[in-house]
């Protein structure tokens, strides 16, 4: 090991020497100390942020698509019941494409739902009882009733729970769906509406969704939504990510008049939000990391003009301005290296047991970080990526070596004569 290794590992506090610290020693080491600390902090701060945030949109993202399909194939302005005819033609047309791992027919509408003075506006979701399990999850998440029992001509409905918690529903009793559009008579404007019963309740754990969502049969919303919905076939692809290019192979072969629109389509302003957010967040940040980075390059100043003395005897010894200047930045890159680390293994080690520790402090102190109304979901989620932890810790290096610059050249221009006589 050469000497400026040492002696920067020293004045570092990562190593020891024989000889007893002084006073001027142990200020050194306690500033070292609490430079690496600020950046550790500032690290695992980083870590953990990006984490939950990439668990944030990971979980809502799937929770979206166990209701929603990755690809719907429609046609606009046309009545349900004339697409519905075609639905089995455009199905055998995208299950051509082997991506496609399942399809179904749906019906899209407005409308609202009444049940005695209480009132909500809901998306009805038209579906195929039968084949809606191969592009959806909404089988699995049932909490009441049966999705089967959405038989044609039933005029079932499957709720969402806060809608039915909203209108005080539950399996068995009755609402009037109501249809934007109506007929004019000479009593004036009728809504169309139809009473349907209610045959079931689910649960996708997205708040958003169980509010607004509403399940029936697809023959039955065609004849109540003719003039308003929107129909054609739901696909599911093998993997979700690639939903865009599959969209677009699919619109080359399938009839001009059908379009395709994927899930990335559907929830883009949510989606480029979260993005935005997160870069945001990752820059606001990343500012404690560079507070940190100013603490090391003050701290080093502050080590510089401790250790003026030493740096003369070392130069009279026969060291050179570029053995000095190595010694502070073996002494800065070391605070910058181990504070790194150990940002890195703390802030890992709570984002992947932050399903423990959030739940102990909300039972501890009385409190609940994402009340379901506002974030979607109930649960602080988790998902560390190796290529956000590399970012952060490449730019902790990297700030904290351009820290390390200016003492480094401050200690190698010292004259040792100079410093000698004024000592």
């Amino acid at each position: 090991m050469s000497y400026e290794f040492w002696i920067g590992a020293r004045y570092a506090g990562l190593a020891r020497s024989k000889r007893r610290a002084g006073r001027g020693d142990r200020f050194v080491s306690f500033i070292a100390a609490s430079s690496m600390a600020g950046i550790a902090l500032g690290v695992a701060a980083l870590i953990i942020v990006l984490s939950v945030m990439n668990g944030f949109q990971t979980q809502v993202r799937d929770r979206m698509l166990s209701v929603l399909p990755h690809i719907e194939l429609y046609v606009p302005r046309m009545d349900p019941e004339q697409v519905l005819a075609q639905w089995p033609e455009i199905a055998a047309i995208a299950e051509k494409n082997s991506n496609v791992a399942g399809t179904a027919p749906f019906v899209a509408a407005q409308g609202m739902i009444v049940r005695g003075e209480a009132l909500s506006g809901v998306q009805i979701r038209g579906i195929d009882p039968q084949r809606e399990s191969s592009v959806s999850d909404v089988a699995g998440q049932m909490i009441a009733g049966d999705i089967a029992a959405l038989k044609p001509g039933s005029f079932s409905v499957v709720l969402g729970n806060q809608i039915a918690n909203t209108l005080g529903v539950g399996p068995g009793d009755t609402v009037m769906v109501l249809a934007p559009q109506g007929s004019i008579s000479p009593a004036g404007f009728a809504p169309r509406m139809r009473q349907f019963t209610v045959s079931g309740i689910f649960s996708s754990g997205y708040y958003e969704y169980d509010a607004t969502l509403a399940f029936v049969n697809y023959q039955d919303a065609a004849k109540v939504f003719r003039d308003s919905g929107t129909s054609g076939v739901r696909l599911r692809i093998n993997d979700m990510q690639q939903a865009p290019l599959v969209a677009r192979e699919l619109v080359k072969t399938l009839p001009p008049f059908v379009r395709a629109q994927d899930w990335t389509l559907n929830n883009r302003t949510w989606f480029a939000a979260v993005q935005t957010e997160k870069r945001m967040m990752f820059l606001i940040l990343a500012l404690i990391v560079a507070v940190a980075a100013f603490n090391l390059l003050s701290s080093l100043v502050m080590a510089v003009k401790d250790k003026r003395s030493d740096i003369a005897i070392l130069r009279t010894l026969g060291a050179s301005p570029r053995e000095i200047a190595k010694i502070f930045l073996v002494q800065g890159s070391l605070i910058g290296i181990v504070g790194t680390l150990l940002g890195v293994v703390f802030g890992m080690l709570v984002a992947y047991n932050i399903d423990v520790i959030v739940p102990f402090i909300e039972r501890l102190f009385g409190v609940q970080f994402l009340p379901q109304q506002i974030y979607f979901i109930s649960e602080l989620p988790s998902n560390p990526q190796l290529t956000d932890i590399t970012i952060v810790a490449v730019t902790s290096l990297v700030l904290s070596l351009l820290a390390t610059l200016y003492p480094s050249w401050r200690a190698s221009s010292l004259q040792p004569a100079e410093v000698l006589r004024h000592d």
